[in-house]
């Protein structure tokens, strides 16, 4: 059966799969152009079923999204939980390189991050310092990622709650340099810029302007929590007017990217996610057309 919006995903809003949704998505065939998958619940005991794996590849494009690699950590990288993310990436129609259905463009992202010391696991996805060190060793560990799966992965900027003082970049120069040295690609969180923003009083929109906007493949919209003395990656609410209107500013630096509406916790029902889906949509709408009327000019 072949997917149902067979188009590219690269100029279009999608949504984060979440299990409350996935029988109404199946029954209705509802038309999302693409959906991100959060890897890690298809992989753990008791998660979602090959079925339902199954079905929704086989009717849309997908991408793939994990949160326990600990790609920034120090402990060797698992290697058995690549292979399962390999597996699933071959599933999808990734064959060497390449995807035998052009229909279904998919990737990998992760976060510049760490989450495990030794046997201690952090539920948080935890900074990285701004240093040298950092750059060399997380690109280093980029680079064996991407060996191991044979193509490009994405890394996602996180939200943090503190700053280490030997930082000598700021957050944008640092993923720059990361992406440069890797040679990897971005997954650009918008929401996670304002929340640094709040909590570290940097200006996100400098920040996302020392990017290397070509690199971005793909954009995170989320909802926070505002706890009065700072602010929550909570993925619990909608997107506030702050983060639209940063959103519209990156989209002027990136051009069109396909774009996704993360909401992980109090999941509302999925027309509010639509909805969401369909204000981004609107905004790469409007940047498309603006690159099309550019490009005809000149």
């Amino acid at each position: 059966m072949p997917s149902i919006l067979p188009h590219s995903i690269a100029t279009q809003a999608g949504i984060g799969l979440r299990t409350q949704h996935i029988n109404q998505i199946l029954d209705q065939r509802v038309p999302v152009p693409w959906f991100e998958l959060l890897v890690d619940n298809w992989l753990a005991d008791g998660g979602l079923t090959q079925r339902y794996l199954d079905e929704i590849i086989e009717r849309y494009p997908v991408t793939l999204h994990g949160v326990g690699l600990s790609l920034g950590g120090t402990e060797p990288l698992d290697f058995t939980y690549l292979g399962e993310i390999k597996a699933i990436l071959q599933l999808s129609g990734f064959n060497n390189g390449g995807f035998e259905n052009s229909n279904k463009p998919l990737w990998y992202s992760e976060h510049l991050c760490f989450s495990q010391l030794q046997s201690h696991y952090s539920h948080d996805l935890l900074p990285l310092p701004y240093t040298d060190e950092s750059v060399k060793h997380i690109a280093n560990r980029i680079q064996q990622v991407q060996d191991f799966l044979g193509c490009q992965m994405l890394v996602e900027n996180v939200s943090s709650y503190l700053e280490y003082k030997e930082n000598s970049f700021s957050e944008g120069e640092f993923i720059h340099a990361i992406v440069e040295e890797a040679d990897c690609n971005l997954l650009l969180d918008v929401n996670n810029f304002y929340v640094n923003q709040v909590n570290h009083g940097q200006d996100a929109f400098q920040q996302i302007r020392a990017l290397p906007h070509k690199r971005v493949k793909e954009i995170h919209l989320a909802g926070f929590e505002d706890k009065q003395t700072h602010v929550v990656d909570a993925h619990n609410n909608p997107v506030a007017d702050e983060v639209w209107d940063l959103y519209k500013q990156t989209l002027a630096l990136t051009g069109p990217v396909a774009t996704l509406i993360e909401w992980d916790n109090d999941v509302p029902e999925l027309d509010i996610l639509l909805n969401e889906r369909q204000k981004a949509q609107c905004f790469l709408d409007k940047q498309t057309a603006s690159v099309t009327t550019s490009e005809k000019v000149a």
